[in-house]
């Protein structure tokens, strides 16, 4: 079995979890104070990872700064997604925001030069009819 397949299959399960719970969460609080509990449970975890490291994670400047930059817009989407679940069904707002590798992957077509196959690039046309059938 390929190394990557077990942590892609968890990114999945924890991921998918994640698509779920704000549905029940937003039924007890309001997205904003959602997004606080979710950042610190988000820190709790940090803490962990920061003593598997011995306090010693590594540092480079650009590298922080795109961890921090990816920290910020995950959670930005974490909060649009709060906001749309708190009012939406969580079927279709889950449906469409995961999605959101095609946004990934043209951006890896035009800035690192990543390539698909035809087969792929039929995968992810068919993904994006799928959310606009599913969104209508």
């Amino acid at each position: 079995m390929k190394d990557w397949i077990v942590p892609t299959l968890g990114a999945m399960m924890f991921w998918g979890l994640w698509g779920f719970l704000p549905k029940i969460t937003t039924t007890y609080l309001n997205p904003r104070s959602a997004i606080v509990y979710e950042v610190l449970g988000a820190i709790v975890l940090a803490i962990a990872m920061l003593i598997s490291l011995n306090f010693q994670p590594q540092v480079h400047p650009i590298g922080i700064g795109l961890a921090m930059t990816t920290g910020m817009l995950g959670f930005g989407g974490a909060f649009c997604f709060l906001t749309a679940v708190m009012t939406g069904p969580v079927t279709l707002v889950a449906t469409i925001s995961a999605l959101y590798p095609t946004v990934s992957i043209f951006l890896a077509i035009a800035f690192l030069h990543e390539t698909i196959t035809l087969q792929q690039g039929i995968g992810i046309v068919l993904a994006i009819v799928a959310m606009i059938l599913v969104a209508a």
